[in-house]
């Protein structure tokens, strides 16, 4: 399925520049420093993003010499899996296997054979992806949707020894899985820190796209801290490196040979690489890593917000002098947030001492806490800064956790991004109770709900705001019946929730 966004498409497919010098380019051999047990640069390193000075004040910046891919290959290459899965899918109601969220199945719907019945006991798949080596006795990171609903997972080195591997545990909200097989001194990777990754700095892909080992592709950061629809938890890197089917979960390099990220996603019309892709940051992947190994299984905290972005307008209305910061649209009764007086309307600037300069970069903070953490939140209300302390709570449930990361985007089983009537909506359209619909993606999407429709009852229960439409839906497991009104019409659509 694609996922429409306006008239592009974000597929959510398994995923994971050389500048030429000049005389002036600074003299830097990399592979010597990879002689070196040290992980800081030196002193004649080209300079990074961070150090390069203020390019208006200093004139033109000296181009920088390329790194050395291939001594990245060489000692790391061999620390890159290939990954390989058997399992079954899950038939849905009409005997489809209930591939909805299938990064693969996305690119394939409408094709033929591939909406056609299967039988209800499920359809056999089989997946391929990456991955890496971050400890000796064989502990390995990948995506979770490389090796959701596998049965078998099988791990390939890069000297063509394979092993079966087992899934200590997986987080389908950051993207993250984590493998173990019996072996003993194999070769790792070193994890860098992507806080020090700039817009601009080399970065390298290895990875098995389309089964194809051991393949580098290079590139440079994009950008950093994207938020994407669905994916609340993760502030993702995005760079130009070719990736594409098979890439998925695999390494994402820096300059100097560390990882900074796992490849999980592109943003493509074709099914296939178009130039963006996107990584989760290693420090997030690290994160849940040591709770899969510690506990089994991730808890994620609760802050009990939702969240949107602030324009000019909204900032000019708040008197805030910039967009700056993450407007809080509701608060959940009983959250962390409603027991520290969050309120809606209030813009919150800084969490933890850290400045939130988009709403997408609330929701990674808090993933990156734990249940009991205390927040200490700068918040602007009614012309002035206040600070709030709040205390993390754990999120309980698919439908908490999707609450939990704040994010103003379609999450939870539906899919919506709704928000109250105004005044002047309830009068104009005649209308006691509903909530507007701004974004439908997911299950929503599928039924056929649109921005711009509100939703005035589920299963009966006439829907007075955003918290109540998400405890109804909540209540429900597999299917249930939207009483929408578009327009001057009132429809009932059906919506199921795989």
């Amino acid at each position: 399925m694609k996922m429409k966004l306006k008239s592009l498409t974000l597929a959510l497919i398994a995923a994971g520049a050389v500048t030429a010098g000049t005389a002036s380019a600074v003299n830097w051999n990399p592979s010597q420093w990879f002689q070196d047990k040290s992980h800081s640069a030196p002193a004649d390193a080209p300079p990074t993003a961070q150090s390069s000075g203020n390019s208006a004040a200093s004139g033109p910046i000296a181009p920088a010499t390329a790194p050395n891919y291939r001594a990245i290959v060489q000692r790391f290459g061999p620390a890159v899996v290939g990954i390989d899965t058997e399992g079954i899918a899950k038939a849905g109601m009409q005997g489809a296997p209930d591939l909805s969220d299938d990064p693969f199945f996305k690119f394939f719907r409408g094709l033929p054979g591939f909406d056609n019945p299967v039988p209800r006991g499920g359809v056999p798949v089989h997946g391929k992806g990456s991955g890496f080596i971050i400890r000796k006795d064989g502990l390995i990171l990948t995506n979770a949707h490389v090796v959701r609903d596998a049965e078998e997972v099988m791990v390939k080195l890069s000297d063509r020894r394979e092993f079966k591997a087992k899934v200590l545990g997986s987080d389908p909200a950051t993207d993250v899985a984590v493998l173990k097989i019996d072996a003993d001194n194999l070769p790792v990777v070193t994890t860098g820190n992507p806080a020090q990754l700039g817009v601009g700095d080399y970065v390298l892909a290895i990875g098995s796209p389309f089964g194809f080992e051991q393949s580098a592709t290079a590139g440079i950061v994009s950008a950093k801290g994207r938020a994407l629809p669905g994916d609340g938890y993760v502030p993702f890197i995005q760079t130009d490196v070719a990736v594409n089917p098979g890439n998925s979960g695999g390494p994402l390099f820096d300059a100097s040979g560390a990882v900074v990220g796992i490849n999980s996603q592109i943003y493509s019309q074709t099914g296939g690489y178009q130039g963006v892709s996107f990584a989760i940051p290693i420090d997030v992947a690290l994160h849940v890593k040591d709770q899969i190994v510690t506990n089994g299984k991730v808890i994620h905290p609760r802050l009990g917000v939702s969240i949107q972005e602030l324009n000019q307008s909204l900032a000019d209305s708040f008197k805030l002098k910039q967009p700056n910061g993450a407007l809080v649209a509701s608060v959940a009764p009983g959250s962390a947030a409603a027991k520290a007086g969050l309120q809606p309307g209030d813009v919150i600037l800084k969490y933890n001492g850290q400045p939130i300069n988009t709403s997408g970069d609330l929701p990674a903070l808090v993933g990156m806490g734990k249940p009991g953490d205390k927040a200490q939140l700068e918040v602007w209300r009614g012309g002035k800064t206040l600070d709030v302390t709040a205390t993390l709570t754990a999120a309980k449930d698919k439908a908490d956790s999707d609450e939990a990361g704040n994010s103003a985007t379609p999450r939870g089983k539906l899919g919506v991004m709704v928000r109250p009537l105004s005044p002047e909506e309830r009068s104009e359209a005649h209308l006691a109770s509903g909530v507007v619909v701004e974004q439908s993606a997911g299950a929503a999407a599928r039924a056929g709900v649109e921005p711009g429709d509100v939703i005035l009852a589920v299963n009966g229960t006439p829907v007075r705001s955003p918290d109540q439409l998400q405890e109804l839906i909540g209540k429900q497991d597999k299917h249930l019946a939207l009483l929408i009104q578009r327009g001057e019409t009132k429809i009932f659509v059906p919506v199921s929730l795989g």
